[in-house]
């Protein structure tokens, strides 16, 4: 006897739960691994490596444009300066040691008029004021360059290509300066070179360290100044050389030419600016040759977000925003209070600064030496600077570190000011502008990254072109503090040193902390904080 069970019919929200769906990765043992959404330190942190190869080779060929701006900034040094002069034969012109009271014919130029623009153009005695305008004409340029550069880099050209585009107007300028058939034409052509050299600096600092990870950001950031004292350096030797200052100015310019053919096809676009371009794929792209470059792998599933699309698990939402340009500018900056003090507070600490720096540079006694071997030496007498600042920037942090260089230099500065200027008090007020500017060059190393850290991507070379406009600025007006002579400049220097240092207190320390990308990404991560 055959007994037969009956089938049971169940309805399809039981039979659910009971029977899970066919799922041919599941039979197959194929789990797919979710998808994880990382900003772009997590992802140098944790698949990629926070300074390996790639960043190296990376920083070291961005960071010498660097030099090419010490070229183009410093190169007035010796094209304008007053050459030796000397008696023609058979005149008396050797009774006096001053140049204005001379007859025309009874002396002359070493090495002839092309020596210099001051022995070409005879910009000495009641002409000798041209020589200093030619210097606050070519900051001034700095300055508009730095705000119009900064806000580029941050929009439509990029890091890379504000660069390119400096790079190409700084070898422009530079030799058509050389062919400058008289004074006017010269002024106008330093002032166009100082324009396109204001965002030299700026977008290479920036598009050195975005890449780097956050633990390794500063000392990375810090390092970047030996480029620029390096290039003053070797500035020296091409001055040297090229004696004439036509000959300089094409000697000065080629390197840019160099820069623009030779490194910058080597150099990639910053991943931050591609991902706040809505360019995911191309930011993506990048972090993989990072990965790849420093023997690391990111699994397939790792894709890289802006700070506030991390969180966002609504797959299509995400795509859609990762498509959207976000724009910023200083306007954007000045509107949100969390950026607006700090910006204020930046771009007064870099005017201060930069009064005291540039100031102390022509303040401080000439070296007892040539004109080669002064410049070799004052920008070798940097470096210990750069180097302490570097070491002690992650063991103590930003804050500590800007308030102690610059009230170290403040200090010493305040103390020369009471020096007399003969004997032994001579050589100690000497001293004393030697330790102001140690102390404000570590601090001019260490504004660059501190400011940088404090801004998200989206606006961050657009206020760090303010604060270089306001640096800028201050270097217009030191050569005007100088000239007041005795013991005023120093107190001057002294009292800016302090002030700096009391506005460097009111800063957040950015330590250890992420690069934003966006405002709301910002302010959302200083909340959880």
């Amino acid at each position: 006897m055959t007994t037969h069970t009956p089938s049971l019919s169940l309805p399809d929200d039981l039979r659910s739960p009971l029977i899970p769906p066919d799922d041919k990765n599941r039979l197959d043992g194929h789990h797919e691994p979710p998808v994880e959404r990382l900003c772009i330190d997590v992802m140098l942190r944790k698949y990629c490596g926070e300074f390996g190869y790639w960043q190296f080779k990376h920083f070291v060929l961005t960071s010498m444009a660097w030099a090419l701006e010490a070229f183009h900034t410093m190169v007035m040094i010796f094209a304008d300066r007053e050459p030796d002069w000397s008696c023609e034969p058979g005149s008396d012109c050797g009774v006096t040691s001053d140049v204005c009271a001379l007859q025309p014919g009874t002396w002359r130029w070493d090495g002839g008029s092309g020596m210099s623009t001051v022995a070409e153009w005879g910009l000495v005695c009641g002409q000798k004021y041209k020589v200093g305008l030619v210097q606050s004409l070519f900051f001034g340029g700095c300055m508009i360059g730095a705000g119009i550069f900064g806000h580029l880099s941050d929009s439509k050209l990029g890091r890379k290509g504000s660069l390119t585009v400096v790079c190409i107007l700084n070898a422009l300028f530079g030799l058509l300066t050389s062919l400058s058939p008289n004074y006017l034409t010269y002024v106008l052509l330093r002032l166009l070179t100082g324009f396109s050299t204001g965002g030299v600096g700026l977008c290479a600092f920036v598009l050195a360290t975005e890449p780097v990870g956050p633990s390794k950001r500063g000392i990375a950031g810090m390092s970047t100044f030996y480029f620029f004292s390096s290039g003053i350096a070797l500035l020296s030797g091409i001055a040297y050389v090229f004696q004439t200052w036509r000959s300089l100015y094409i000697a000065s310019s080629v390197p840019s030419i160099l820069f623009v053919f030779l490194i910058l096809p080597f150099i990639s676009e910053s991943p931050r600016w591609y991902l706040i371009r809505g360019q995911t794929d191309n930011a993506m792209s990048i972090m993989r040759a990072i990965a790849a470059t420093n023997g690391r792998c990111i699994p397939e599933n790792v894709y890289v977000a802006r700070d506030e699309e991390v969180k966002d698990n609504d797959q299509k939402s995400f795509e859609a925003r990762s498509k959207e340009v976000i724009t910023g500018s200083v306007v954007d900056a000045l509107k949100s209070p969390l950026t607006r003090i700090r910006l204020i507070l930046v771009v007064g600490i870099n005017f201060t600064c930069s009064v005291v720096y540039y100031g102390l540079s022509l303040n401080v006694v000439n070296l007892e030496t040539n004109l080669y071997v002064s410049v070799l030496v004052n920008a070798v007498a940097e470096m210990p600077a750069f180097f302490l600042t570097a070491v002690l920037i992650d063991r103590f942090g930003r804050k500590p570190l800007g308030v102690g260089t610059q009230w170290f230099s403040g200090i010493f500065c305040i103390a020369g000011s009471f020096m007399g200027n003969e004997g032994a008090w001579k050589v100690i007020r000497m001293v004393c502008g030697v330790l102001g500017i140690f102390g404000m060059a570590g601090t001019y190393n260490l504004l660059f990254i501190y400011a940088m850290e404090l801004f998200p991507t989206v606006v961050r070379n657009a206020a760090l072109g303010c604060a270089t406009q306001a640096a800028q600025l201050g270097a217009i007006l030191a050569p005007f503090v100088v000239v007041m002579g005795g013991g005023i400049p120093f107190l001057v220097f002294g009292i800016c040193g302090i002030v700096g240092g009391l506005l460097t207190f009111y800063l957040p320390e950015t330590l250890n902390k992420p690069l934003y990308d966006t405002m709301d990404g910002m302010a959302d991560g200083e909340n959880e904080a």
